[in-house]
């Protein structure tokens, strides 16, 4: 029984499957951009993204393991060395299947599957990553910095009005000074009117 067994066989048995998936998977490697069917690319992705994950330990069992599965000396070097170094950041997803239409003999699904790294047009196109922002308790103090020239900035304007304002007091105490000055006379000519009654009422 093939209980729980789904993939896809491709019309192929298990052996020329596999030696089909491995050449692929070496073109694929060697030349970072192949065309096929879309049935044949998503069985690919499933068996040559784990290579490239194991790529990026470059040990001697790294390196047998996947010998054993390209079967090709020179696809295995430029997978730990060239490749290896361009996916180095990148952590996982590391083809892409751009779908091309139909093939014209048996109407099949064509399609370009291609190394994601190597393609330097939809790289250039790609928006530059946002800056990640996280709230925590140091941004008050960040925040505490930018109110700070605020503040100095009101301090300023308050002393400027106060500055303005002074020579207006001023003229008020001046005013009050004038009255004052002017209340004293006014008890100096009461005060003479009286001592002159004084005086008559004497004589």
């Amino acid at each position: 029984m093939r209980h729980g067994k789904k993939f896809n066989h491709l019309s192929r048995t298990a052996s020329h499957r596999n030696a089909m998936l491995s050449n692929m998977a070496s073109s694929l490697i060697l030349h970072k951009r192949i065309t096929t069917t879309v049935a044949k690319a998503k069985a690919l992705r499933k068996y040559v993204e784990p290579l490239i994950t194991r790529a990026k330990d470059d040990s001697t069992h790294s390196r047998r393991v996947a010998f054993s599965y390209l079967q090709n000396k020179e696809s295995v070097t430029t997978l730990f060395g060239e490749v290896a170094e361009k996916v180095a950041n990148r952590p996982g997803g590391y083809t892409r299947i751009l779908k091309t239409g139909a093939r014209l003999g048996d109407n099949a699904e064509m399609c370009i599957m291609e190394l994601v790294d190597y393609n330097e047009l939809m790289l250039k196109d790609a928006a530059p990553a946002k800056a990640k922002t996280r709230r925590s308790r140091r941004g008050k103090g960040s925040a505490e910095k930018e109110a700070a020239p605020a503040v100095e900035a009101t301090e300023a304007v308050v002393e400027a009005e106060v500055v303005e304002e002074a020579p207006v007091a001023e003229t008020t105490e001046e005013v009050k000074a004038e009255a004052a000055e002017e209340v004293p006379e006014a008890d100096t000519k009461e005060e003479s009117a009286d001592n002159s009654e004084k005086k008559e009422e004497k004589e």
